[in-house]
């Protein structure tokens, strides 16, 4: 009978063994570990825990020297919609708007031979080439913009006008260039065409409200050059020079700022608080929610690529 008991006992004994649970591993691939649950961590898991890790320290100068990219081409906009305004008043007839097309043809050439520096021949007269296609598909068109709009009254091409350029504005891609510039490693990304595109039919819009197929195409040549080309200009001498790149910027907004104050003092008042906005109260903004900012990084992070994967 003792026997019988003692040999229970040694049984019971065994189970107990055999159902302690073992130890439990980090491990992230192997199924649930016997005797825990899926979700188990133990209490190391906090130990991994970092915070604001990837926060970065942002000072006010450099804020404000970032922002001139953006203030830089909200005066090239500006420009833009100062000739038209001159051109659809009639101020401006297409043969100085064609001189004034030539020129800044020319001048965006040059800029990009002195700040290019993987700029070769080959790219050169490939430009060249794509250029030339590009103005004779623009004067084979002339027609065609010229009596597009003539059911449409002027406030509707007015109002549709200004929301197209707010869209351009707001989707722009300030970082980089719409064309892809000599040596850049991406492509423009979504929002650029789209802003590229909706300049181009604000452009569309404008000129079909023209007396004239000559005044139609050199008012597209014009606005098509900028809209195309000033980023891609901007772009190379930025990599060029940032000294250069200020100096362009301050210059570029003095004469917006002139030719704004001779268009209406109020576009004036309205364009220099937008640059101030942009310039100064928004970096502001930046730095002080940089404050309240709180991010934890851990264990439970999905896994980064750290190389890139195009190559």
């Amino acid at each position: 009978m003792d026997c019988a008991r003692l040999h229970s006992r040694q049984i019971e004994c065994g189970t107990d063994q055999t159902m302690e649970p073992s130890k439990w591993k980090k491990v992230a691939y192997g199924g649930m570990q016997l005797g825990y649950n899926d979700n188990y961590t133990d209490e190391s898991f906090l130990e991994e825990m970092v915070m604001n890790a990837n926060v970065v320290k942002r000072d006010m100068p450099k804020v404000m020297l970032d922002s001139v990219s953006i203030t830089q081409y909200v005066c090239i906009v500006s420009l833009v919609v100062s000739v038209w305004a001159h051109t659809l008043s009639l101020h401006i007839d297409e043969i100085s708007l064609l001189k004034l097309d030539i020129a800044l043809l020319a001048l965006g050439f040059s800029v990009l031979l002195l700040t290019a520096r993987q700029l070769s021949i080959q790219l050169l007269s490939h430009y060249l080439l794509n250029i030339s296609f590009f103005i004779s598909g623009l004067y084979v068109l002339a027609p065609i913009y010229y009596t597009l709009t003539r059911s449409i009254s002027s406030d509707s091409i007015v109002a549709l006008t200004v929301s197209l350029l707010v869209i351009h504005l707001f989707l722009h891609d300030y970082s980089g260039s719409t064309i892809r510039p000599p040596g850049a490693l991406k492509n423009p990304n979504l929002a650029s065409n789209i802003s590229l595109n909706a300049s181009i039919v604000a452009s569309v819009l404008v000129a079909s409200r023209l007396p004239s197929r000559l005044h139609v195409f050199t008012i597209m040549l014009f606005s098509l050059q900028v809209f195309l080309f000033a980023p891609l200009i901007t772009f190379c001498i930025k990599k060029y020079s940032n000294k250069v790149h200020l100096f362009f910027s301050f210059a570029l907004m003095s004469m917006a700022l002139s030719v704004v104050y001779q268009l209406h003092s109020m576009l004036f008042t309205l364009l220099l608080g937008l640059l101030f906005f942009i310039s100064v109260v928004c970096p502001y903004w930046l730095i002080r929610i940089q404050e309240y900012k709180f991010e934890i990084n851990g264990p439970w992070d999905e896994a980064k690529l750290c190389f890139d994967i195009t190559e």
